[in-house]
């Protein structure tokens, strides 16, 4: 028996056993303790409990938030602006980016126009966006675009430079075309790259969600956030807060699903 422990039989697999155990402890426990602990401190008169509701009192405000039928309402409009801002500013993202980084004289002709406005916070932008688009849902979605846009953009063009330059000359050397080698070479060669980007852009498409409900508008989640701290509603502002990072949780676990799928290869 010492023999096998000392070797790294049964004991060694023991403590292995033993630690996984604790890891799959951990994870289970994490959320309960965090919101255990919320309500111990909310409750305990350390904090002030107005500005600084329980769990079981923003749970009572959502719930009386989605009776009211204005939460499917929020809800509705949030999802339908993170969607159509995603989708055009990853398509855009993912097109311009393959040319940039593909071709040098389109490279140099927009690259510097982008190195100069990707660093702009999508939310300076909203004064701008109140005057070009007023309260209509185009400045939301634009917001959204921008922010996943650049994003989506680089990882698309250092994907396409970063592909094995061996793959490339091959494929030249066999008289591959340009569309074929777009399909074959570079596109799965960046395919990694860009699901990187795309599945960092989907956090940044429910920040700059934010900003766009900010610019105006009549109904989401960012806006019920934003009415319910001008009445000091605390506990339905904390639920508007928990349903924001839940969507986005949950959108982000199912974008890292589908991507292990499509770049099996990675």
């Amino acid at each position: 028996m010492a023999m096998a422990t000392a070797t790294g039989g049964p004991g060694l697999s023991g403590r292995a056993g033993a630690r996984r155990m604790a890891n799959r402890l951990a994870l289970a426990l994490s959320l309960p303790l965090f919101f255990g602990l919320w309500e111990l401190v909310s409750r305990s008169g350390v904090v002030n409990a107005i500005l600084f509701p329980p769990p079981s009192k923003v749970v009572a405000a959502l719930l009386a938030w989605a009776e009211s039928g204005d939460l499917a309402i929020d809800f509705a409009m949030s999802v339908s602006r993170v969607l159509v801002g995603f989708f055009a500013g990853a398509i855009a993202g993912i097109a311009i980016g393959v040319a940039t980084g593909r071709y040098e004289f389109v490279s140099n002709l927009l690259t510097p126009v982008f190195q100069l406005l990707r660093p702009i916070p999508p939310i300076a932008f909203v004064p701008i966006v109140i005057l070009w688009f007023g309260l209509s849902e185009l400045g939301k979605y634009f917001l959204v675009f921008y922010g996943v846009f650049f994003t989506v953009w680089i990882a698309a063009h250092l994907g396409v430079q970063r592909v094995d330059e061996k793959l490339v000359r091959a494929a030249r050397t066999l008289g591959t075309p340009e569309h074929r080698m777009m399909q074959e070479v570079l596109l799965p060669g960046a395919l990694p790259y860009i699901f990187v980007g795309l599945r960092t852009s989907v956090g940044i498409s429910f920040y700059t969600l934010v900003a766009a409900e900010l610019a105006g508008t009549f109904a989401g989640l960012a806006y019920r956030i934003d009415i319910s701290m001008q009445n000091l509603q605390m506990a339905q502002m904390m639920g508007g807060l928990v349903m924001l990072g839940l969507i986005s949780a949950v959108a982000d676990k199912a974008f890292s699903s589908f991507a292990r799928r499509a770049v099996w290869w990675s």
